[in-house]
């Protein structure tokens, strides 16, 4: 069985108090509905890169406007995790868009637009079939 590593438990500690900041400490009007997705700590825990997804709109103009609000709260960030978290250093936070929601949303689209083609292929299928069958009476 595998245990945690502290890397993990400290990521997981960012991610949830990161989540609780962002939302109710960032006063910038032009930060959207921003979850945090994911956090990956590096090994020495001097970075922390923090995954972030978007509600509503996702435009690359929307999304990299948003990431530059959180890169400039990045320092205010640091600080009040620093309070809330006991640790010797608080890493660096890096900022990314998580693509992997918008990608799994393509790909359930596709999936459904496939099903869909499918049935419709096979209803078309059933009904030729029936045609047939009537004139060969």
């Amino acid at each position: 069985m595998r245990e945690f590593k502290r890397t993990d438990r400290v990521a997981d500690q960012l991610q949830k108090e990161l989540a609780v900041l962002i939302q109710r400490e960032v006063k910038d009007p032009r930060l959207g509905m921003v979850t945090v997705s994911g956090v990956t700590v590096s090994r020495d825990l001097g970075y922390a890169d923090i995954y972030v997804t978007l509600l509503g709109e996702q435009s690359p103009e929307r999304i990299k406007e948003n990431l530059q609000v959180l890169k400039r709260a990045g320092g205010f960030l640091r600080s009040q995790i620093a309070k809330r978290i006991k640790l010797r250093h608080v890493p660096e936070l890096r900022f990314h868009f998580d693509e992997s929601v918008v990608r799994g949303q393509h790909l359930s689209s596709l999936i459904d637009e496939a099903v869909s083609s499918d049935r419709d292929r096979q209803g078309d299928d059933q009904s030729e079939d029936e045609a047939g069958n009537e004139e060969a009476r």
